[in-house]
């Protein structure tokens, strides 16, 4: 069973791991969601990180960004390294056109759903070479909507992406899942994150609610919060985390 991470740098570390073993056990289409704020304006220096991990793949390593403008940062940046830089298309140019032969691994940085449609279309390009979407943001009702329309994308599209790693603070409360692990609802105590219980698919909305509030009233009066949830460690780590990021 996997460990609560103490800080965010072993978030990146498990969600690094947990998508190396998924790919490793035939997943194709992969996202990794850390629901942390700001975390998106170090979408960047997160996406390094994955890309230097698969080395294996040497140059067939592509790392997309949604506009031409935000992959020429990271080019100049960067400098040289042995894998490759690009954007997703534009009106302008076709996505087709950014896919290659020699292409062996795609991470396709801080997608949103205005790329919902860019980004299907890699998939189907992609074939069988994995494709690792890196926090996305593929299903803003208000971008994709809630209509036929919308659906048919999510069951076409959304639906199969599988998600290896997915961290996200709550109050008093935790979810995570760590592939290969269950979904994972872990509450705060006074000593830290206990694993609560383990689910075959993601707790979201009002099912979540009624999840939390069944599992806070079932823990003995001893345990529970009796002060405001700190979110200790994790969050007061963040600045810390983004430094050692940067360097």
């Amino acid at each position: 069973m996997n460990t609560f991470p103490q800080n965010l740098d072993e978030v990146v570390k498990q969600a690094k791991a947990a998508t190396k073993s998924a790919i490793a056990d035939g997943y194709q289409r992969i996202q990794v969601e850390l629901v942390v704020a700001e975390i998106a304006l170090k979408a960047q220096l997160l996406a390094i990180e994955f890309a230097e991990m698969f080395e294996e793949y040497g140059t067939g390593v592509k790392v997309m960004f949604p506009d031409t403008g935000a992959a020429m940062l990271a080019r100049r940046d960067w400098g040289d390294k042995p894998f490759q830089v690009t954007d997703m298309g534009s009106r302008f140019t076709d996505i087709e056109t950014q896919v290659s032969p020699e292409d062996k691994l795609f991470i396709v940085v801080a997608p949103s759903a205005v790329e919902v449609g860019r980004a299907e279309k890699l998939c189907n390009l992609a074939g069988d070479r994995p494709v690792v979407f890196l926090i996305p943001q593929l299903e803003d009702v208000s971008v994709v909507g809630i209509g036929y329309a919308a659906r048919q994308i999510r069951e076409r599209f959304i639906s199969t992406i599988h998600t290896s790693y997915y961290f996200r603070l709550l109050d008093g409360a935790a979810i995570l899942r760590c592939y290969p692990a269950k979904w994972q609802v872990w509450l705060e105590t006074e000593t830290g994150y206990e694993l609560a219980t383990e689910l075959n698919n993601k707790p979201i909305g009002e099912d979540l609610e009624l999840l939390l509030t069944k599992l806070t009233s079932s823990q003995p009066d001893g345990d529970k919060a009796s002060t405001k949830p700190k979110k200790s460690g994790i969050l007061s780590n963040l600045q810390s985390f983004l430094k050692a990021l940067s360097q």
